[in-house]
């Protein structure tokens, strides 16, 4: 009799039970992930109605992979550069939500009486949104070309990364049991070090690796590679003490970098969905109908915590972030739900054996409950908000329509905060660089070389290769220029002088410390000392020949860096914009009846107000168009304008085009934003086309604030005067350069 393995019984059984229920779930258009769950309990040990699991620990075996394969797949939709790009506005209203979250959780949970780990457990969870149930409101609500979602979106990023940040800090608090001191210190600090590090590195190694195999890189090899590059991380983490997970989201952020990402990310969702559909099963394989029922209570009191903290919280995180009063009411009541990292805090929790068997299923049902609300609440932010407009007091409303505009004003950035951030930043990143080498050479290398051998000597052979390939990193980090010209003009002043002069110091200083800790470790004391001077002098000797392989190390990053933003440029097109207008695109159908026709003919503007930032026409890209420009099917018109304007436009294009994006994919060059005219200023007195302004930012001018009054789509004869607050639309980069 041929013998069955029970993983592939389970397997079976979690499999068709799940593919049974979320056909129903479809059906009855609810989220996917709850199918799953149902499907856990329905298959686990605490129903009996059903066929069970009989091997349990193989299982979560398999879901433990999920989360490796989940996390990898979040890792390849973040993606660092997002991170960069996010913007002040949606990081401080996820921070603000995520700090005052923890906060209301651990006390809710105190309150009701349960350990301090389950309560420092449960505000982690609840800090957490779903970016599944969000993305799939949002599709089908059709608010995606609303200001609010990319607001929404934003803060989901930030989530995404600080979730990875509270993973570390709670398995930390959970071995040490200690919630300050060194040990806390001591774990952000290795968390840092080791993403600034794995960052610089893959972003090095890895675009150069996939662009050398191109030519040999079919689906299925770029899948292996992808999956290989996935477990290496995983490794690598573990053994530097981190989660696994915390390897799969690094090596996914990495690879989204690359020119390769959209592919990989096409490529490996099959397998995500696979064992990503494993780990929520036996999710609800852990839920006990019992402890559910007997939970009631907390249950409810959780979900209207989450539900109306995570509103009023987020709220209020994007109306300091400067966010208009509308759209603050519309990203706290879209955010007001838990999701996916909940589930994987909640099992980490678990898996440490630091929380309460009941607190796992109080999070799937809350998290379930939520699920549920969340598109009814997206419906009614706007009722609400114009429920909250009428009774606001006027004087509240003026100061925060004020607030928001000073907010979102670009303010000059002085010399010597440029110069600090500057320094402080290459600090960071080349200590980062030269302790890592050093580590690698002293802790693994050396002793391997030593083997069997005089190690005396081996030391010294170690010591000078080390040092030479830490010269040119050592070189950047003592005397390399930073910033010349901001840095000319500070030297001009005698205030800065000294300050000025005490930041090289600092970088010397930390050049030479690098250099003896290295020869200290392989070598003695005293030989650290005396090659102390001799490593100077080859240095400045050598400084020419050092700048060059420097400038290829950073050039080779800065490209690998870059590749898939120059790829995508063909696309570009997007921001996020001040009042109530932003950017969204529309393709225009063959059978438009207004194709054929120049943007003077159709009278966009004029009829509704909006702009047209640019058309992407094929490979082509037209940045803000003239009014002689013609419209042609399959143009992608990029609008910029205020949601009720969109609506309009949206109308009038009815059924003879596809409904907008709000945010292409690679979309990133074109934004609007707002400079204002100072005193100083070398367009005070000028008229806008005597500016220049269109030709140096290749934008145009969209609004004029002056006064308290606005101004929308100004003449080109109209005079700029000290204290306007101008709207341009335009290349991002050169709009920014005006701000200076």
């Amino acid at each position: 009799m041929i013998h069955l393995a029970p993983l592939i019984r389970d397997l079976g059984l979690i499999l068709g039970v799940a593919a049974i229920v979320t056909l129903l779930f479809k059906k009855l258009k609810q989220p996917v992930v709850l199918g799953y769950i149902i499907a856990g309990l329905l298959v686990g040990p605490h129903f009996t109605l059903f066929p069970t699991i009989t091997d349990i620990a193989n299982v979560e075996v398999w879901a433990e992979i999920g989360v490796i394969f989940l996390l990898f797949s979040l890792g390849l939709e973040f993606s660092f550069k997002k991170l960069m790009k996010v913007g002040g506005s949606s990081s401080i209203t996820a921070m603000v939500q995520i700090v005052s979250m923890i906060f209301l959780g651990y006390i809710t949970g105190r309150l009701m009486g349960w350990p301090q780990m389950d309560c420092i457990f449960l505000g982690a969870c609840l800090s957490m949104s779903s970016t599944t149930i969000i993305l799939r409101a949002f599709d089908e609500l059709g608010v995606k070309s609303k200001k609010f979602a990319g607001i929404v979106f934003g803060a989901l990023i930030v989530e995404d990364l600080v979730a990875i940040v509270l993973m570390v800090l709670l398995s930390t608090i959970a071995i040490s049991r200690n919630f300050a001191g060194w040990d806390m210190l001591f774990s952000i600090s290795k968390l840092l070090f080791f993403l600034i590090l794995w960052f610089i590195g893959g972003i090095f190694f890895i675009p150069t690796f996939l662009k050398k195999a191109k030519g040999l890189m079919t689906d299925e090899t770029m899948l292996i590679v992808s999956l290989g590059f996935c477990l290496l991380m995983v490794i690598l983490a573990t053994a530097a003490g981190f989660s696994p997970a915390l390897g799969a989201f690094i090596m996914g952020s990495i690879l989204a970098e690359t020119t390769q990402g959209v592919r990989i990310e096409h490529l490996v969702k099959p397998i995500k969905d696979l064992f990503g559909a494993i780990f929520f099963v036996s999710v609800g394989m852990l839920i006990n109908p019992q402890t559910i029922a007997d939970y009631a209570l907390p249950i409810l009191i959780v979900t209207l915590v989450t539900v109306f903290g995570k509103t009023l919280t987020t709220g209020l995180g994007a109306l300091v972030s400067g966010q208009p009063l509308k759209q603050s009411v519309q990203a706290g009541m879209s955010l007001a739900q838990i999701g996916e990292f909940s589930f994987i805090i909640a099992t980490l929790g678990l898996s440490l054996k630091v929380t309460s068997g009941f607190l796992y299923p109080v999070i799937v049902a809350v998290s379930a409950v939520t699920t549920f609300t969340t598109p009814y609440l997206i419906n009614a932010s706007t009722p609400a908000y114009n429920w909250l407009e009428k009774r606001l007091p006027e004087k509240l409303k003026q100061f925060l329509a004020r607030y928001s505009t000073d907010t979102q004003s670009l303010k000059p950035t002085s010399d010597w905060k440029l110069v600090l951030r500057s320094h402080l930043l290459q600090l960071v990143i080349y200590t980062v660089i030269i302790v890592s080498i050093i580590l690698v050479v002293s802790r693994y290398l050396a002793p391997v070389l030593t083997w069997d051998v005089n190690s005396y000597w081996v030391n010294v052979l170690a010591t000078v290769m080390t040092i030479v390939v830490l010269s040119p990193f050592l070189w950047a980090l003592a005397i390399r220029k930073i910033q010349p010209d901001a840095t000319s003009r500070l030297w001009k002043d005698r205030r800065y002088k000294s300050p000025l002069l005490m930041l090289q110091f600092v970088r010397i200083a930390a050049a030479l410390f690098f250099v003896g800790l290295l020869i200290n470790s392989l070598l003695s004391y005293y030989m650290a000392i005396g090659a102390l001077l001799l490593v100077v002098v080859v240095i400045i000797i050598n400084q020419k020949r050092l700048q060059s392989i420097y400038s290829r190390i950073e050039q080779r990053f800065i490209s690998n860096f870059n590749d898939k933003e120059e790829q995508e440029y063909k696309t570009n097109g997007t921001g996020l914009a001040p009042w109530d207008a932003h950017i969204t695109s529309f393709m225009v159908s063959p059978n438009f009846s207004g194709s054929g026709r120049t943007l003077m003919d159709l009278g966009l503007r004029e009829s509704i107000g909006i702009n047209i930032a640019m058309i992407r026409r094929g490979t082509a890209v037209i940045n803000v168009p003239d009014r002689n420009e013609r419209v042609f099917p399959d143009d992608v018109l990029y609008i910029i304008g205020t949601d009720e304007q969109l609506e309009i436009f949206k109308d009038y294009l009815a059924a003879n085009s596809v409904s907008p994006e709000a945010k292409p994919p690679g979309v990133d060059d074109i934004s609007l934003q707002l400079i204002e005219i100072r005193e100083d200023s070398e367009f005070a007195g000028k008229t806008i086309r005597e500016s220049g302004i269109r030709e140096r930012t290749r934008g145009l001018v969209v609004g004029v604030e002056r006064g308290g009054e606005r101004i929308l789509n100004p003449e080109s004869s109209m005079m700029l005067q000290k204290e306007d607050l101008v709207w341009i639309v335009g290349n991002n980069k050169r709009i920014r350069l005006l701000g200076k």
